[in-house]
């Protein structure tokens, strides 16, 4: 049975914005956003530190991988439910949950409960940028799109230069606690702003919503994850605990997708696949994702323990990486505006990303501070070419009724991919730094325990000097490894995004159901 289509005033604005309505919601939308690409900011400079103080070097990709799972699974539910029961209800719940997480985080006394925490910040995490992301799909044309993306980029231009500073501040002057303290205030106002500005008709279609779906996937991932952070380090590859989660995550993600054949309210709804468009933007938006997180996430380590430069220090070193995901996001959206073509900048991309990550992976110790700045601004070019063009892609090529899932979904394979990086990385960088640092470490000392050896970077700093240089140069050596591992994974983005169709893009919010396939 064919389930009749969603009345207008459940797609969007009835009637269209002023462009004074629009920069109000911006506001709304702005907060929202700015809370989750600071969280990823300003906790990035203090990892090195708080990993340090409860648990060790090899907990360092736990406290991101427990918070991006959380967030990419719960991404396609806030889409799903979105699309029932309104933007704004999910959004605002969206940053409630986030701040809860922020608090519990913040509160923390252990390694376990800061993971666990950061779980609970990543499932509000997950609904804040996909709700931001499909509100603007609600308002704007496609191609509209583009001119206003600066203001999007604006976020992320303040975040990438106060997130490192007061990361670096609140450890190296108060404590790394207040960067999730520091949540609350801009939070709080993100709940009044979308109370006063943000004003979208609620939808009102009742239907089941597909929890079973959705704890299937949360399952399904969370077991392929534990794969890639378990194997090789605490368990062998063959051992009977990495089969048996290989094993279930094969047949949970397979139950999964036996389950979205069934459900009348998929929180993946397959259908999508049949678009070329998503499909294609979906598999290259991983492959990003992979290269992306999983090599970002190392620089701040490098920064402050083979560089030796400080907390505050190397987020000021990261914003040129965050200037050139801004200034090339901006340009790609202006043009894409100006001549309706998109293509061309993911292509671009791409290949630029894999060039930022062969020059990340060449450096050494002696590498100075000018030529690691220009490396990570060729990245950062690469990347701001990539991430909000797709999403562009997948909004233009959908039905309007399909808007918020297919947003969350384009967000969630990119957030599955980073979830993957971050791990194998991990994995990567744990296992290559146990033989680096048996092959340098004067003989004997190679029996101490890695994690005595590899605290914060203050303890690190306070090594001698015979066991300090060897274990500077294995660390150097182990994260510019990750580096060169995740050159591939941007050539094969680049390779999926030359299949991708470049349909014309719409000059209307809404689209109807004759929207081509391919």
């Amino acid at each position: 049975m064919t389930e009749a289509p969603p009345r207008p005033a459940e797609l969007g604005p009835a009637v269209p914005m002023s462009r004074r309505e629009i920069l109000l919601v911006f506001v709304s939308l702005m907060l929202g956003m700015f809370l989750a690409s600071l969280d990823q900011t300003i906790v990035a400079t203090a990892l090195p530190t708080i990993v340090g103080e409860l648990g060790g070097l090899e907990h360092l990709a736990w406290v991101v991988t427990a918070y991006m799972v959380t967030s990419t699974a719960s991404a396609p539910l806030y889409g799903k439910l979105s699309d029932l029961y309104g933007r704004k209800v999910m959004f605002q719940g969206a940053i409630t949950i986030f701040l809860l997480g922020s608090v519990l985080s913040g509160l923390s006394q252990s390694m376990g409960q800061l993971i666990a925490f950061r779980a609970v910040q990543g499932i509000g995490a997950g609904g804040l940028i996909v709700m931001a992301l499909t509100i603007i799909g609600d308002i704007l044309s496609p191609r509209e799109r583009g001119r206003y993306q600066g203001y999007m980029g604006s976020v992320f231009a303040v975040s990438s230069v106060g997130g490192p500073l007061l990361g670096g501040f609140f450890v190296d002057n108060l404590d790394w606690r207040w960067v999730f303290y520091i949540n609350l205030p801009i939070g709080l106002l993100a709940l009044a702003a979308t109370a006063r500005f943000l004003h979208l008709p609620a939808a009102r279609r009742e239907r089941n919503i597909d929890y079973l779906g959705a704890g299937l996937l949360v399952a399904g991932v969370s077991a392929a994850l534990l794969v890639t952070v378990w194997g090789g380090s605490q368990y062998a590859w063959s051992s009977p605990a990495i089969i048996g989660l290989v094993v279930a995550a094969v047949v949970l993600l397979g139950l999964f997708i036996l389950q979205e054949r069934r459900a009348p309210e998929p929180i993946l709804p397959l259908r999508l696949f049949s678009n070329r468009v998503f499909t294609v933007t979906a598999a290259a938006g991983f492959i990003v994702g992979v290269a992306m997180f999983g090599g970002i996430i190392f620089l701040p380590l490098f920064l402050q323990v083979v560089t030796g430069v400080s907390a505050t220090d190397s987020g000021l070193l990261l914003v040129p990486l965050m200037a050139g995901i801004l200034v090339t996001s901006i340009v790609s959206g202006r043009r894409i505006s100006v001549h309706g073509r998109y293509k061309r900048y993911p292509i671009a991309g791409t290949a630029i990303a894999a060039l930022g990550l062969y020059l990340l992976s060449t450096m050494t110790p002696e590498t100075d501070i000018i030529s690691a700045s220009a490396y990570m601004l060729v990245l950062g070019a690469g990347l701001g070419l990539v991430m909000q063009v797709l999403v562009i892609a997948v909004q233009n090529a959908v039905d309007m009724q399909d808007l918020g899932v297919a947003t969350s979904s384009s967000t969630f394979f990119r957030s599955l991919g980073g979830s993957f990086g971050t791990a194998l990385f991990g994995a990567v960088l744990n296992a290559r730094l146990v033989s680096e640092v048996a092959a340098r470490l004067p003989q004997g000392v190679g029996s101490v325990p890695l994690g005595e050896l590899t605290g914060s970077p203050a303890a690190i700093a306070q090594l001698p000097p015979a066991l300090r240089q060897p274990l500077v140069e294995a660390l150097s050596a182990s994260i510019t490894g990750v580096f060169a591992v995740a050159i591939p994974f941007a050539v094969v983005a680049l390779l999926l995004v030359l299949f991708l169709p470049e349909l014309p893009l719409r000059d209307t919010v809404h689209v109807g159901s004759s929207t081509p396939e391919l």
